[in-house]
């Protein structure tokens, strides 16, 4: 029976003996296999044969004096160099053998390959370190464009006092005179209330990669550089934010399907975890304007919508995108249909005023749909209208076609 057991040991693990003087004595298979040599190279030589010579002096005297002077086993991982030249990490014991004096007559080292799971932990706490450079470098952008925020509202009311003198004619544009001046504060605490999701998004990461014990190496690759690109759109978006109220902002001609796309790319993840169905069926039209806006304007619909399944307690959610064409008038049309209940009659002559919400404070501060109108009509020189339909809501814009000049 002994023999069984020593022949099960030796056939699972790395063994080695070696004398009282470190001098090999015995290997097995498994020892040759994992460090390259032969018997006839290892047996007489001094078992620092396998040393790496970045392991501090300092793990050798502990070990001896573990194993020698307190004749206790020594137990660590340890960093082994083969024949080649290759590192590899295992995870050790030695063990002092004793005679019927109880002197040490012998050493036995008992291993097992680690080194797969070392590499792994090497490469998590990596991706950690890059991430926290991330979200630090991120918050800094935010805070940048946080100060940029402030100095355009300083100038804001000046900008909004000349757009009125190049069109006092236009009665409508005395409203955004009395709400204009306003708007570069609300938006730098939409960005100061972005920073949050954004700091929770790269703690996420950070667990997400924590609990992956599993040793998928492709699959929290995969989540790293979705997570990472997902921080990078929601910074962008706060760029473009700011950018709006650019004057000078350039535009562009562009697909509006690739913006209801981009749009579908960054909600992804919340319409997977709400069990949203949208549905997309679209025409190849081309429009002038900054395409990130359209984006924008899409995404906030999504928004409204998931926010209305929710308050309602609808089970089978639906969003329903259709770019039409009006090939007598030149436009593109874009319905966007949901099946959330609807918008009170009351209220569906509101929606697109400023802080006008059904919302809890919390929540929302009525500058979604206010801001999309503006969107439309300001950067993209369209219509934004919405109304009721039997199960839900419809928003319907409508874009000026240009020619695809690619």
């Amino acid at each position: 029976m002994p023999n069984t057991y020593q022949s099960a040991i030796e056939n699972s693990n790395i063994v080695s003996k070696t004398d009282t003087e470190g001098i090999i004595t015995f290997v097995n298979k498994e020892f040759c296999k994992i460090f390259g040599y032969t018997p006839k190279e290892l047996i007489g030589r001094n078992h620092n044969i396998v040393r790496h010579p970045e392991v501090p002096q300092e793990n050798f005297k502990l070990l001896w004096q573990t194993i020698k002077s307190n004749k206790q086993p020594y137990k660590a991982t340890v960093k082994n160099l083969t024949k080649s030249g290759k590192t590899v990490y295992l995870n050790t014991t030695i063990t002092p053998i004793l005679d019927d004096n109880g002197q040490i007559k012998e050493y036995i080292a008992i291993r097992y390959d680690v080194t797969a799971e070392v590499e792994l932990k090497k490469n998590l706490e990596q991706k950690d370190k890059e991430l926290e450079v991330l979200n630090k470098t991120l918050e800094d952008r935010v805070l940048k464009q946080t100060k940029q925020l402030k100095e355009l509202n300083k100038t804001l009311e000046e900008r909004v006092d000349k757009e009125i003198e190049k069109n006092r004619q236009k009665q409508k544009m005395l409203f955004w005179q009395s709400r204009m001046a306003s708007l570069g504060q609300m938006l730098a605490n939409i960005a100061h209330q972005w920073r949050q999701p954004l700091t929770e998004l790269n703690l996420a990461l950070f667990n997400l990669k924590k609990v992956a014990n599993n040793g998928d190496k492709e699959g929290i690759e995969d989540y790293y550089q979705e997570s990472k690109t997902a921080i990078l759109n929601m910074s962008k978006t706060i760029e473009d934010f700011t950018n709006f109220f650019n004057p000078d902002k350039p535009k562009e001609p562009f697909y509006v399907e690739r913006a209801i796309k981009d749009a579908l790319i960054i909600m992804r993840k919340l319409i997977e975890r709400n069990d949203i169905n949208i549905k997309v069926i679209s025409k190849s039209s081309v429009v002038m304007g900054v395409s990130n806006e359209l984006s924008q304007v899409i995404i906030n619909f999504i928004q409204n919508s998931n926010e209305a399944f929710h308050e309602n307690n609808i089970k089978k959610r639906d969003v329903y995108i259709a770019v039409e064409e009006d090939e007598h008038r030149n436009f593109a049309i874009i319905r966007v249909k949901d099946n959330a209940g609807g918008i009170l009659p009351e209220n569906i002559e509101k929606v697109f005023e400023p802080y006008f919400t059904t919302k809890h404070a919390s929540v929302g501060t009525g500058l979604g749909l206010f801001m999309s109108k503006m969107v439309i009509e300001k950067g993209l020189n369209g219509t934004l209208n919405v109304l009721n339909i039997d199960d839900g809501v419809e928003f319907i814009i409508t874009i000026p076609k240009v020619e695809n000049e690619s």
